[in-house]
């Protein structure tokens, strides 16, 4: 199974298991998306907590998914995944016990809270395969003063967990060997507390943003299907990664 769920005394833990590198698949975001939908239906889920078996958190999409021929269903599952997590009830904490790159940085995002590991690593290195994250693209000029996401956006370099923490995208970081306590600390702080008023809590605070990000995500999306992946960049960035060479771009 590529999703592991465990549910006990009102926290539904969901686990990529896909180690070492949690890369998403179409089946293994579907899969997921299934997993989320039904914490969400069980009124006893006070707490959803995202995390991942292995070395990293989540290598991102398949690159073999971003091909001319896939690329339209792997955005629209991708796309219906990140909704689902914006729209899921319960609150959601991303557990980031390793490196979280691409999709699964932006996975991470997507969640209500990030509890991450010292070892942790976060980056969007789309970019520097010849094409850009959609959702980063649209979150994270709402989550990092603009300078910033555009450096992470426009150089795909990675920050370190600490580094995350100060720019206000992860909650807490814990030592490597404390992670597992640092996690539960933050659960038991929600946990304790009424989850119908969380999930209407948290549905309120989402009001305002739930109509700006369907819109803004629409025109993002044609702009990825429709002008990105019709450049020789795209098309070249993508196949000299597949093939482990140097791309070599002529800016078309």
């Amino acid at each position: 199974m590529n999703i592991l769920v465990e549910k006990n005394n009102g926290v539904t833990h969901i686990t990529l298991n896909r180690p070492p590198l949690n890369v998403l698949d179409i089946a293994t975001m579907r899969e997921l998306t299934t997993a989320l939908c039904d914490a969400d239906a069980d009124t006893s889920s006070r707490v959803v907590v995202l995390g991942a078996q292995g070395k990293f958190f989540s290598a991102g999409v398949d690159i073999a998914d971003h091909t001319a021929e896939r690329v339209t269903e792997m955005l629209t599952v991708f796309h219906n995944l990140i909704h689902v997590l914006w729209s899921l009830e319960p609150p959601v904490i991303a557990a980031v016990q390793g490196s979280a790159l691409g999709g699964g940085m932006e996975l991470a995002f997507a969640c209500d809270f990030i509890v991450a590991s010292d070892k942790a690593k976060f980056a969007q290195p789309e970019i520097q395969v010849g094409v850009f994250p959609p959702i980063a693209a649209l979150a994270l000029p709402r989550l990092l003063p603009r300078k910033k996401a555009f450096e992470l956006l426009l150089t795909g370099d990675a920050i370190d967990a600490a580094t995350a923490e100060r720019l206000g995208l992860v909650n807490v970081v814990a030592a490597a060997a404390d992670f597992e306590n640092a996690l539960n600390h933050f659960v038991a702080r929600l946990n304790k507390l009424s989850g119908a008023v969380l999930r209407l809590t948290k549905r309120a605070a989402l009001i305002p943003l739930h109509g700006e990000n369907e819109h803004a995500l629409r025109e993002i999306e044609a702009l990825y299907l429709n002008e990105l992946m019709k450049t020789a960049d795209a098309q070249e960035g993508l196949a000299a990664f597949m093939e482990k060479r140097a791309a070599v771009w002529t800016d078309k």
